[in-house]
């Protein structure tokens, strides 16, 4: 067992870990799961630290693929008044990942269903669906209606 930790490792976990932390809350909608599934990803990591080729890829996969899990499926911001949180509550599981994976973290889709282990076409109904709920949610309406009532 090791006595001291690595110093790559360390400097890895602070450049890294807030960032993470905000996106793990909005996934999973409560701060606690989102805390134990960060911490979870870096023990992992920590483990396999010499030998993971891309660490940021190894933890965003242990980091939300749970989330999509039939049993980690609880109601997300609960009791919360943020419109945001609330609008991002109404959203399934898989709505709400592919959601802020594609919107908050600035991934492809590509790179989003290579994380989930999902389909490049599920991947992309989901984001499609979340973003549309998303919008109705926060009283905006659906997008596709957007050109309706305009002449052409």
């Amino acid at each position: 067992m090791r006595d001291t930790v690595d110093p790559d490792f360390a400097s890895y976990v602070d450049a890294r870990q807030g960032r993470w932390l905000r996106t793990a809350y909005l996934v999973y909608g409560d701060p606690e799961r989102a805390e134990e599934a960060l911490l979870r990803a870096f023990t992992r990591l920590s483990l396999r630290w010499t030998k993971v080729d891309d660490p940021d890829v190894y933890v965003q996969r242990l980091l939300y693929q749970p989330a999509l899990k039939p049993w980690s499926r609880v109601k997300a911001f609960p009791d919360e008044d943020d419109p945001v949180k609330v609008a991002l509550g109404e959203l399934t599981a898989a709505q709400r990942t592919v959601f802020v994976l594609l919107h908050l973290e600035e991934l492809t889709e590509f790179e989003v269903a290579d994380l989930l282990n999902m389909s490049h076409t599920s991947v992309h109904a989901h984001g499609m669906s979340a973003f549309s709920r998303f919008r109705t949610a926060m009283g905006v309406g659906d997008w596709r209606d957007a050109d309706q009532g305009e002449p052409r």
